[in-house]
Order: structure tokens, then C-alpha cells, then sequence
């Protein structure tokens, strides 16, 4: 019987697991992770007001495994051999018929004194010290930023930066103390959200400018001090900055042959199969796809494109020619705690509808919906 490896408990490896059973794959699965357990990050918005608290963004994955018959080995993968059939971890070699590389994206930490930031997208931990910060603040300036990969258009997670700017802006507001801290954000390009569209990008600005928050764009940054973020328009006083930065391949990678992008990340073709890998494929944030460079690092596309990929990896060990593709599109919720803005963007035509509490709700809806398989 074959066995099937997937490395990542993140959406995209969960998703690859559920679209491996549901296209009727029998043999064994293995999932590669730290701990059977997936983070709901599009949630971690919603930790500084109280909305969620981290137990709920923490998910269990031992019942989805026993449902799917799955295999979790405990590890952190330190390289591939024999054409990615053997995976290294510090847990031991684990041997494969055909490989899902879902292990999501790492953060470039190059900037001097990026330690004095905190990365929100990183996981609970560093919201839960943004939050903890805040709370202790009697007023300040609190910046709020976020830069991409030089080398790779679409690695960059911009999108839940805006969520948590405005969702601070709103938070300090019901507190009634608002009028105690400026609020800065910042970032190198020159038009913040651009992949959302240019009508997005004047829409956020407005927005911006209405709950007087400042903005310091387009200038490349240099670094960041205690209490200071350093670019070459400029430095900017912060008693609290959030930076989420660009993105590349995980570590790991170098110690393999696996085709790279520029950007560091796994060079995919249009079936999310490596590049001239045999029987190896890769989902989400690690990955390097063909497509606009609008193209967004977020769970739905990491879902999109694990689908894509299990269904072609079937397809291959069944002795068939893989020819699944998958749809680019961009669909986000911009949450600010009460209310919401809708972007969704496919091909030429883009969609902004202004913040309601329905797309608040809806968001909520959403969490539930996705979360309840693995309840």
C-alpha cells in the first residue's frame, strides 16, 4: 500500500489531507509537524479586544486525524533525500510514494534590531505581548507596519496588518482613550495594498486619514531602534511598533536540491507539482506559483492550492496524467472588530464594498464554519 507525506499542520496540510480522502486515496497518510495542532490565524486579530482568547485559536488535531487515518510523526524536518521520497526530521526518517510540502512561509529578519518589533502573523504569542503592551500603556505612539520580499512580489502578508491598525484604533476608542496615542503606519511601498486593487489602496488611505492616523509611505527601511523605526524618509518615534515582514522558503531548504524561486520559496508549476520533482508537490505560503503578481499568500488560497495538489498527486500514483489547476483569486475580510470591509479581487475585475458589521459577522460566520470539522 503506498503512503502518502504531508509536511505542515497548517491549512494548507490539513486541507491536503481531507482533499487526499475525498478523492478517494486509501493508502497511508503521515503528516510531519511540531504538534497535532493547527493555529487559526485569521483570528489573532481579535486576541487584543478580547474577542478570542488563544485556547480558542488553538486546534486540537488528533480527532480530524483518527477520522482521516492518519499518521502524526512529531518532528522538524531537516532535508529531503532520494528525490524527496525520504524526509529528514529530528524525529527520524520518514519514507514516502509521494510528498505534499505544506509547511508555510518564514519571515525575513534581516533588518538590524528587528528584535525590537513584534511580528504579529508569527503566531499567539506575539499578539498576546502586543496586547499585554497595550494594556500597560498610558499613551504613545504606536506604529504599525509591514514590508515585502524584494526578490518576490507575492510573498508579502500586508492584509492583517490593516486589521490590526484599525482594529487598535477602534479598541482604544470604546476604552475612551484614544486621544492619548498617535498611531503611525508605515511601509516602503508606495501604495499600501496595492494587490487589493487602486481603488482599495485610496479607499484604506481615507480611512486612514479620517481616524487620524498618520502614514509614512514609500520609503525603504533601514531598520528599527528602541522606541524608533528607521527608514530613508525618515526615522518614526514608537513606544510600540508591530512589523510584519517579508516572506521566504524555510530553512530547511537549503540543506536540499528542492527548485527555488528568487525569492527563496519552492518552485511550483501551474498543478502545484515541483518543478521536475517526481511525485512531489507543494502548497501555500512556501511555495513560488505561476500567476499575477497580485497573487495573495492567505488560507484560502494555501486550501486552493493543497487541493490542487492532493488531487494531481492521486492522479500521478494512479498512474495518470495530473492536469488540475487552481483559480486565482483574493478574498479578505477587513476586520476592525465590530465592523468590516469586503475585498475580493479575480483576474480584471475587483470588488471593495465599504465597513459593515455584516462583514464582521460574517467573518465570525466563517471561523465557525471552517473550524467545525475539526471540532
Amino acid at each position: 500500500m503506498s503512503n502518502v507525506t504531508v509536511i505542515g499542520t497548517g491549512f494548507a496540510g490539513v486541507s491536503a489531507v481531507e482533499a487526499l480522502r475525498k478523492r478517494g486515496y486509501m493508502g497511508d497518510i503521515t503528516v510531519i509537524g511540531f504538534r497535532p495542532e493547527l493555529i487559526y490565524l485569521p483570528s489573532l486579530i481579535w486576541l487584543p479586544s478580547g474577542i478570542r482568547k488563544p485556547d480558542d485559536l488553538r486546534i486540537p488535531l488528533e480527532p480530524f486525524f483518527r477520522r482521516h487515518r492518519v499518521t502524526f510523526h512529531a518532528g522538524e524536518v531537516t532535508g529531503l533525500e532520494e528525490g524527496g521520497r525520504v524526509v529528514k526530521t529530528t524525529g527520524g526518517d520518514v519514507r514516502n510514494d509521494g510528498l505534499v510540502i505544506a509547511t508555510g512561509g518564514r519571515f525575513i529578519k534581516k533588518l538590524p534590531g528587528i528584535e525590537h518589533v513584534i511580528s504579529p502573523c508569527e503566531g499567539i504569542e506575539g499578539v498576546q505581548k502586543f496586547s499585554e503592551r497595550l494594556a500597560a500603556m498610558d499613551g504613545g505612539t504606536i506604529a504599525f507596519g509591514f514590508a515585502g520580499n524584494p526578490k518576490e512580489a507575492t510573498a508579502i502578508r500586508g492584509g492583517p496588518m490593516f486589521e490590526f491598525l484599525f482594529g487598535t484604533d477602534r479598541l482604544l476608542r470604546r476604552q475612551r482613550r484614544r486621544d492619548k496615542f498617535k498611531l503611525v503606519f508605515f511601509t516602503p511601498a508606495p501604495k499600501p495594498g496595492i494587490r487589493l486593487g487602486e481603488k482599495v489602496v485610496s479607499k484604506l488611505l481615507r480611512e486612514m486619514k479620517r481616524r487620524g492616523i498618520e502614514t509614512h509611505l514609500g520609503h525603504k527601511m533601514k531598520g528599527f531602534e528602541d522606541g524608533k523605526v528607521l527608514t530613508e524618509g525618515g526615522e518614526i518615534e514608537s513606544d510600540l511598533t508591530l512589523f510584519i515582514p517579508g516572506m521566504t522558503g524555510n530553512a530547511w531548504f537549503d540543506a536540499t536540491d528542492l527548485p527555488r524561486s528568487a525569492g527563496g520559496l519552492v518552485q511550483s508549476d501551474r498543478h502545484c507539482r515541483v518543478v521536475d520533482w517526481d511525485k512531489v508537490y507543494v502548497a501555500g505560503d512556501c511555495g513560488s506559483f505561476p500567476g499575477p503578481d497580485w497573487m495573495p499568500k492567505q488560507a484560502h488560497m494555501a486550501d486552493a492550492q493543497a487541493r490542487t495538489a492532493a488531487a494531481n498527486l492521486v492522479a500521478e500514483l494512479e498512474g495518470k496524467t495530473p492536469d488540475q489547476t487552481f483559480l486565482v483569486e483574493l478574498i479578505c475580510i477587513i476586520d476592525e472588530g465590530s465592523r468590516g470591509a469586503l475585498v475580493a479581487r479575480r483576474g480584471d475585475y475587483a470588488l471593495s464594498l465599504p465597513f459593515a458589521s455584516a462583514w464582521h459577522w460574517s467573518k465570525r460566520w466563517f471561523e465557525w464554519w471552517y473550524l467545525r470539522k475539526f471540532r
